[in-house]
């Protein structure tokens, strides 16, 4: 799958490392901007304490 995306990117391997790059950024800023705090609301932290 990765061997396919990397024939599909476009120009030269120092521009398709750069646009990895973003690419990877991107995803990166948009799960924790958007995705991992919806899913901290979702996944409520149980209580639990240590007995003394």
């Amino acid at each position: 799958m990765f061997a396919a995306f990397w024939r599909v990117l476009p120009g030269p391997i120092w521009l398709r490392i750069v646009f990895v790059i973003v690419l990877i950024s991107a995803v990166l800023f948009a799960l924790a901007t958007w995705v991992f705090p919806w899913v901290d609301q979702i996944i409520t932290p149980q209580e639990a304490t240590v007995g003394q």
